[in-house]
């Protein structure tokens, strides 16, 4: 990557929706080599994919919980099945595998706390190898960002 491909990625992550021209413009380059470097960019997967972000208050979804989620099998098949059920419930809409004390950690989105507490009681207790389960709720969101320092 050269200081072109970062300018494209740090324009195209503030501005996603910029024409190509423009995003030509910006950068310092013509619109036919700007999209060669885009289309390269994509294929290497540096560029993993485009989305549009939702405000999750606003589309009824205002609690957000994370959840130290510790199993009490750490067998290769348990981690394997586990990641894959994470996947199947779109309320969870991040997971990592942790060191440390948890062996994964979630962030879940709900419409309120008896929300979570359903979705805790009949699905996160019932995944593939938890043993235990310590939530947290977030009091406000202070700083949540997808662009990466490039």
């Amino acid at each position: 990557m050269d200081d072109f491909d970062r300018k494209i990625l740090r324009t195209l992550q503030t501005e996603p929706d910029i024409t190509m021209a423009g995003l030509a413009e910006r950068v310092g380059l013509s619109q036919t080599p700007c999209w060669r470097r885009v289309k390269a960019l994509e294929e290497s997967g540096i560029i993993a994919g485009r989305a549009v972000l939702l405000d999750p208050r606003k589309v009824g979804f205002p609690v957000t919980v994370f959840a130290h989620v510790r199993l009490s099998r750490h067998d290769e098949d348990t981690l394997i099945v586990l990641e894959e059920a994470v996947r199947d419930h779109p309320q969870v809409v991040e997971c990592f595998s942790m060191s440390g004390e948890a062996d994964y950690l979630l962030r879940i989105v709900a419409h309120n706390i008896e929300d979570y507490e359903h979705f805790l009681k009949k699905i996160l207790l019932h995944l593939p190898g938890v043993a235990a389960v310590n939530s947290s709720f977030a009091l406000k969101c202070v700083k949540m960002t997808t662009d990466l320092p490039v």
